[in-house]
């Protein structure tokens, strides 16, 4: 009988058809996923409008789907360690996708606000679910840019959001938006038949037949016998729980990446909920406002890819803290009344550096958890950026309400980028100090 490390496997193979089928499928969740988070900022100037909502009023409203994502992230992170990846993903996905399409029929403040809480779980359930699946099946030496790849997904769904918006809105008003995640659910066939589940769960659960099914996929020159059996390095790890991620001279490194996360998400979704409508009363054109959030998600792409790829060769710690550097100053400058180009680069860079990030924050906990508690590691570092994303649009709509000059209001949101930009720093040199006295060591 032989015991066969799965994870060197994926490693040592070359990535195949099957491995790029997971970073397709995670990518188009994604894309569902970001549509339904950046359909905020699109409705947002025609809710106000139709429901005399005041700036405060209106943060408030926006901040109900992103409280329902905290507790998403907190309940379906940990729930997948229990009942698999690929349940946790599912229940899901049918959970915001349903509760998007009920919120076209909202007809009140009220029951928006229900539903976007109940579409706010789901969104939060999938993606630290989304990313734990696509780390495991990466190989080390390309972890960083495949994860990038699928979380491109989420820029993808909000360019999508402000494209239908610029068409949809000023003609059909508000609603159409959430009656298109209808068309998603279309998908859900495909997802259950063609995404697999995590090999170090079916391990764990001592499912070695679907386990060696899989495997033949991702190293199929390799012929199992029944007597084979596989293991996976990380499964003998300890139960997942909070506790667990400050252990191992982990404290330090998990305080900061939820302080990075905090500030970043906080960022995303204050851009994201109030870009449009700052622009519209800074004297942009609707469609022009529009077009800045489609700039904003189409930097976050970039970001995500670039950041990817550099991450593979630099490392992630040392390439998260030059993204957030970079987007304190470029978030500073959107408010210099620029001309039009120089604003959509200022928004490019600051979608790039502030959505791309976040998924790069992402890369970074999976990598610094073992596979045991790394979904609640995602689940907890999500959770806890979930709160940032709350402040994020309450926060605009209290500073916008006061009516700052322009100028001083970016130069204020630029804050949580400098502070995420240090706790990154003290991340990086923790972690490398870490990695040589481990090394250290092992020699």
């Amino acid at each position: 009988m032989r015991a066969i490390d799965v994870n060197e496997a994926i490693d040592n193979n070359p990535v195949g058809r099957f491995q790029w089928m997971v970073v397709g499928l995670c990518a188009l969740l994604l894309i569902v996923d970001g549509y339904d988070v950046f359909i905020a900022g699109t409705v947002l100037p025609t809710l106000m409008a139709e429901w005399r909502l005041s700036k405060p009023e209106a943060g408030a409203l926006q901040a109900w789907a992103l409280f329902g994502m905290m507790f998403g992230a907190l309940i379906f992170g940990p729930l997948a360690d229990k009942i698999g990846r690929k349940k946790g993903i599912a229940i899901s996905f049918v959970l915001f996708t349903v509760a998007t399409l009920s919120t076209g029929f909202a007809s009140t403040p009220t029951e928006f606000k229900i539903f976007r809480f109940i579409a706010g779980l789901g969104c939060g359930g999938l993606m630290p679910n989304a990313v734990a699946l696509m780390n495991e099946y990466a190989p080390k030496r390309l972890r960083g840019t495949m994860v990038a790849l699928m979380f491109s997904g989420y820029s993808v769904g909000g360019m999508v959001a402000a494209a239908l918006g610029i068409g949809l809105i000023p003609q059909f008003g508000w609603q159409p938006m959430f009656y298109i995640a209808a068309v998603p659910l279309l998908m859900l066939p495909v997802i259950l038949w063609k995404l697999p589940e995590s090999l170090g769960f079916l391990i764990r659960q001592d499912r070695q037949e679907q386990a060696k099914r899989i495997y033949a996929k991702i190293a199929p020159s390799v012929h199992l016998s029944a007597n084979d059996k596989l293991t996976f390095t990380e499964t003998t790890g300890a139960a997942a729980s909070i506790a667990e991620l400050f252990r191992h001279q982990r404290a330090l490194r998990t305080a900061m990446l939820w302080v990075a996360f905090f500030c970043c998400l906080l960022l995303v979704y204050l851009l994201s909920s109030w870009l449009p409508k700052v622009l519209q009363e800074a004297g942009y054109a609707e469609r022009a406002s529009l077009l800045s959030l489609f700039s904003l998600n189409f930097g976050g792409m970039a970001g995500a890819i670039a950041g990817g790829w550099l991450g593979d060769r630099f490392g992630l710690p040392k390439v998260v803290v030059g993204f957030f550097a970079a987007a304190a100053v470029s978030i500073a400058l959107i408010g210099f009344n620029l001309p039009a180009g120089m604003l959509f680069v200022m928004v490019f860079i600051a979608g790039a550096t502030t959505i791309g990030t976040q998924i790069l924050l992402y890369a970074s906990v999976a990598q610094l958890y073992n596979l045991s508690v790394r979904s609640t590691g995602l689940g907890w570092a999500s959770g806890v950026g979930r709160i940032g994303a709350i402040v994020g649009p309450t926060l605009g709509g209290l500073l916008l309400a006061k009516e700052f000059p322009l100028q001083q209001n970016f130069l204020i949101f630029a804050i949580p980028a400098v502070i995420s930009a240090a706790a990154m720093l003290v991340f990086a040199v923790s972690n490398a100090r870490r990695v040589s006295a481990v090394s250290l060591a092992a020699a």
